[in-house]
């Protein structure tokens, strides 16, 4: 059994979309980041950067005592590592997954999520910090729309890269028009309608039905951290 500690957030899907994919056994473990639930000490021992997801599994591959991990891109390899799969065996195979899935983790994700917090969440609007995110995240949906144009996913076959990248992409929320970048539509379309996708968004229904940040209690927890907060 894998515990997973959880948010309704697009690295928290990362892993219920790979868990659900492979049928392995989990159970989740919400953690309400908007509570400061991050700053509990059971959960800062498995996440000492206080941020999700998380997870310990209980039957690791070594046979040893259970295994914590934190970092999405790191746990979607050890998951890929630990099942066989949506990660390929030969090493130019593994190259271009790996490759792919730290562009996620270094550009595609830190970038979104500074547009998400200007466009949504800042105090006071900033023309210069949104039109810098928003751009920003325009040339990075070119770069995976070019990718995109001769293959049906990011390394050829469905993978960790994959996973990693779908939840990133919020049009909506990140002023971008998919009908500007037609290969990453298709590609964003056809991820959404696997049944396993459907299944671990459909946790956010039960987990947090309705998440939103707008009282200042909450700002004041996700968004005035500084090195005071680390425990």
């Amino acid at each position: 059994m894998i515990e997973l500690y959880y948010w309704t957030t697009p690295n928290g899907h990362k892993i219920t979309i790979f868990l659900e994919e492979t049928g392995l056994p989990y159970s989740v473990k919400p953690i309400n980041i908007s509570k400061g639930e991050q700053f509990d000490p059971a959960f800062l021992a498995i996440s000492p950067n206080n941020r999700i997801p998380a997870i310990v599994d209980h039957e690791p591959p070594d046979g040893g005592t259970p295994l914590a991990m934190f970092e999405s891109g790191a746990i979607l390899l050890y998951l890929a590592g630990k099942t066989g799969r949506f990660y390929p065996n030969d090493l130019r195979g593994r190259c271009d997954v790996a490759q792919w899935l730290f562009w996620q983790m270094g550009n595609l994700g830190p970038m979104a999520g500074q547009a998400h917090h200007f466009r949504l969440y800042a105090p006071e609007q900033l023309p210069y910090a949104i039109d810098r995110y928003t751009r920003e995240c325009g040339r990075l949906y070119r770069v995976l729309d070019r990718r995109l144009a001769d293959r049906e996913f990011v390394a050829g076959e469905y993978s960790i890269a994959d996973m990693a990248s779908y939840p990133w992409i919020r049009p909506e929320r990140q002023g971008q028009d998919l009908n500007d970048f037609p290969n990453l539509a298709r590609w964003h379309a056809a991820i959404k309608s696997r049944p396993a996708v459907e299944r671990a968004y459909a946790i956010v229904e039960r987990i947090n039905k309705a998440p939103s940040i707008t009282d200042e209690q909450s700002r004041k927890i996700l968004f005035g951290q500084d090195k005071n907060t680390v425990r």
